[in-house]
């Protein structure tokens, strides 16, 4: 059947997982290969390159790629990627593993074998110049820029085969890859379909923003993240638990999906909200929504820097295409959501709480108010807060 879906980015979908009925036997083979410890933000890359989430991509990037990915936003094909996907290990490792051999991928936690991969090109890297490209920082409080000043001083290139999802599945009854969320959308006849990226719990602003979003198209596609977050963030098994509650009671069935995927956000700011599109035109949508301070971290980022990155994008680069959102707000007069597009009235009548203020109100028992958050959502919140003072 023919699909009228945007096309996946770099024109298939390349999805690397182990046919099931060959796992056990491939995980059998993998024990007597040499193992190669990953940390959780590899494993998180594994399982999206697994899926086909980063398709064009089969492994991660040799030399080549990882260059021009870091300092001109592509691939060496010049297909658009902008931020290198990698596996590093310390130099003893690196020495110990030939090229051209296969060797098992160890979540390194755990212990697990999560997959397999064809080592093709071993190749040192300048973690400066990384990070000043990719996070415009190098400043080591920046949680991205940590992970890679933390990260083996080699990086390990290669087709990889997934042979494990890590137990996403059974913990999170929405999961979902590419291939099946495409099919979910197509079975409804959509065509048109919203993305709405997301690390936080839904408040009214969030909802005002994706119900703006589904006025202009045929379905609207919550997609959580729930790869690890830095430390303060809201654990996703409590998120789930507000997305349902969300949608449940204000979103129209028929028009709206909910499903997951396991990536480590890299708070990239910019760079990470291209990457964020290429990875939801490859489940399908046309459209992501792109608000203020998309993917950033503390102050390093514009607070639209995330928007104004998209149209320094050629575009044949790129087919989903960004929806600009300002920063949504209750106001007063207004009686309503609104943003600064369409509310002449000043700061002081908008209602505004701090995530600092939001989590003493939580844990204190303080009830915010419906206009800021829907009351099924903060009672959610609110027993997680308690949780943790007790």
């Amino acid at each position: 059947m023919s699909s009228s879906l945007v096309p996946p980015h770099g024109g298939v979908l390349t999805p690397r997982l182990a046919p099931p009925h060959e796992v056990k036997e491939r995980l059998e083979h993998a024990c007597r290969l040499p193992k190669i410890p990953l940390s959780s933000r590899e494993v998180s890359d594994l399982l999206m390159i697994g899926m086909g989430a980063f398709s064009p991509l089969t492994g991660f990037m040799c030399r080549q790629d990882y260059l021009s990915s870091t300092f001109d936003m592509q691939l060496s094909d010049g297909t658009l990627w902008p931020i290198p996907i990698t596996l590093t290990v310390d130099e003893a490792l690196a020495k110990s593993i030939k090229d051209g051999q296969t060797a098992a991928l160890v979540d390194g936690e755990t212990g697990e074998t999560v997959g397999t991969m064809e080592v093709q090109e071993k190749y040192t890297y300048s973690k400066r110049d990384e990070v000043l490209n990719v996070y415009r920082t190098d400043d080591e409080a920046h949680p991205g820029v940590a992970k890679v000043f933390s990260q083996g001083e080699v990086c390990l290139g290669g087709p990889v085969t997934v042979l494990s999802e890590c137990g996403y599945p059974e913990r999170f009854p929405e999961y979902a890859r590419p291939h099946e969320v495409r099919a979910i959308f197509q079975e409804r006849g959509w065509s048109t379909v919203v993305a709405f990226q997301t690390r936080n719990p839904i408040h009214r602003s969030h909802e005002f923003i994706t119900k703006v979003a589904l006025e202009m198209a045929d379905g609207l596609f919550i997609h959580p993240i729930v790869g690890r977050l830095k430390e303060g963030d809201i654990p996703a098994e409590v998120r789930m638990k507000c997305y349902r509650a969300l949608l449940e009671g204000y979103y129209p069935k028929d028009r709206v999906v909910l499903k997951v995927y396991p990536m480590e956000m890299r708070y990239a700011g910019p760079r990470e909200a291209v990457l964020h599109a290429i990875i939801r035109q490859n489940f399908g949508c046309s459209h992501l929504c792109v608000g203020r301070d998309h993917a950033g971290v503390g102050s390093y980022y514009g607070p639209f820097d995330a928007q104004k990155i998209f149209d320094e994008i050629p575009p044949n680069k790129l087919v989903i295409r960004p929806i600009k959102f300002e920063n949504a707000f209750w106001c007063r007069v207004c009686g309503s959501m609104a943003t600064a597009k369409t509310c002449p009235h000043s700061s002081e009548q908008h209602l505004s709480i701090s995530g600092t203020r939001l989590r003493e109100m939580l844990s204190s028992g303080e009830m915010p108010p419906p206009e800021f958050s829907r009351p099924e959502v903060v009672k959610i919140l609110m027993e997680y807060y308690r949780s943790l003072a007790d």
